[in-house]
């Protein structure tokens, strides 16, 4: 029962909370370091502590080079184009509200893609339940969103975040359940990471000024959410389904906006309360077996 309880409510409510930091990182770090730099320097970060842990811990390696393989291009696609996606759109100028507005998208998307490649099937409550989770999610965003936030660049980056999260998901639950965690995100963050470093090269100066604010975001960023959050997600799409552990990312962004309330004093209005509300619904709809006696 214990068991039941930690796997079926425990760890997805710490995943989300997690998962709704990540503006941490970009809040902190963004004034201090350029957004490929931070992503390298975060993804080296977590592929040194991953390896320390899967050598103590004796954790196996992809049995084959295609398991590998698979491992790699999962990686890119959950870090590489998502993270680079998201905080390329932030970088230059798109309120995170309105990047999650559009990566808020990614239920319905994972749901779609798991239906053709995965096989899987969502019933009539559950596709309510997602629709149900994207209008609360509209109320949430709508006071920090605005058409004039939308540019052709940034609707690009924000877009490649995503078809990547989303993509990315499909893939890792269809071809690494066989890989360890652990040694699997060893392979993901060294692959990121030299992605992320090729475009630092390539397009910033890479300049970094240090200090305590940039310092907590990149700890922060690296172990509550590469390591720990990262883990908590493989761990959620290996044992269960892609659209149900996708329909948690609808919870984000009101968790998102619940902390910036308490922290940052960042104005929580009636409808975005509403909001959370129908997200929280939705969500349930979508993850929970109601069972209904006579």
């Amino acid at each position: 029962m214990n068991k039941k309880i930690l796997t079926s409510f425990l760890v997805p409510a710490v995943f989300v909370f997690l998962w709704a930091t990540g503006f941490i990182g970009a809040r902190y770090g963004l004034p201090y370091m350029e957004p490929m730099t931070f992503l390298a320097i975060r993804m080296a970060l977590a592929a040194v502590i991953l390896l320390i842990v899967a050598l103590i811990s004796k954790a196996p390696w992809p049995p084959t080079p295609m398991a590998a393989l698979h491992v790699t291009i999962s990686g890119l696609l959950v870090h590489g184009g998502y993270l680079g996606g998201v905080w390329a759109a932030i970088a230059i100028g798109m309120p995170a509200g309105m990047v999650s507005l559009i990566v808020g998208m990614q239920p319905i998307l994972t749901s779609v893609a798991a239906f053709f490649v995965l096989k899987e099937r969502l019933n009539v409550r559950q596709w309510l339940g997602l629709l149900i989770g994207l209008i609360g999610l509209f109320l949430v965003l709508a006071h920090r969103v605005s058409a004039n936030d939308l540019t052709p660049l940034s609707a690009l980056f924000s877009c490649i975040g995503l078809l990547s999260i989303s993509a990315g998901t499909v893939y890792q639950k269809k071809f690494f359940a066989s890989v360890d965690i652990r040694t699997g995100g060893v392979l993901q963050y060294c692959t990121s990471g030299l992605l992320f470093w090729s475009l630092a090269l390539a397009f910033e100066q890479r300049t970094v000024v240090w200090n305590p604010p940039l310092v907590f975001a990149m700890a922060w960023s690296v172990l509550a959410l590469s390591v720990g959050a990262v883990a908590l997600l493989y761990k959620l799409i290996r044992d269960g389904e892609a659209s149900r552990v996708s329909s948690l990312l609808y919870l984000v962004p009101p968790v998102t906006a619940l902390i910036a309330f308490l922290c940052f004093d960042e104005r929580l209005t009636f409808f975005a309360m509403i909001g959370m509300a129908l997200v929280a619904l939705g969500v349930a709809l979508v993850i929970l077996k109601f069972q209904f006696r006579r």
